[in-house]
């Protein structure tokens, strides 16, 4: 799964809204302990089952972006969930392969399922809110 990694990093380049969101702070498994707000982390694969049909192989991946703010409403994390749902949402990524011996050509991305919630987080200086807007997406990856 790393090539679909790179590709998923690849796709926000510093010229899109979402990366000026969020300062370039995209993280895989885990943000950094002490990381600044706003950021986000992506969970890669949530799940992975293969699919078969008579002619064609598919990988159909489960894959969560979680958005973190510490703003005091939840318009940063909203123009977060926005800019993602721009540059992710039914788009298609090229990678180099699934697996070492399966070969892939095309990642299609649709988001499945978004839930915002409000957590609570404990710091050295008391308990703070954190805005949490998690986000699925189906990936759909034919193989070769």
């Amino acid at each position: 799964m790393k090539s679909l990694d790179t590709a998923i990093f690849g796709k926000m380049t510093s010229t899109t809204a979402l990366y000026s969101d969020i300062g370039g702070r995209l993280y895989k498994g885990k943000a950094p302990a002490g990381t600044e707000y706003p950021y986000i982390v992506f969970l890669s694969p949530v799940s992975d089952v293969p699919e078969k049909t008579f002619s064609e192989e598919f990988e159909d991946i489960l894959i969560q972006f979680s958005l973190f703010s510490s703003a005091s409403d939840d318009g940063e994390v909203e123009d977060m969930f926005a800019h993602l749902k721009e540059l992710y949402d039914e788009c298609a990524l090229t990678i180099s392969a699934v697996s070492h011996d399966i070969a892939a050509t095309l990642v299609w991305m649709k988001r499945a399922n978004a839930v915002l919630m409000v957590e609570e987080q404990t710091t050295p200086s008391g308990t703070q809110e954190i805005w949490h807007y998690a986000v699925d997406f189906n990936l759909l990856i034919q193989t070769t």
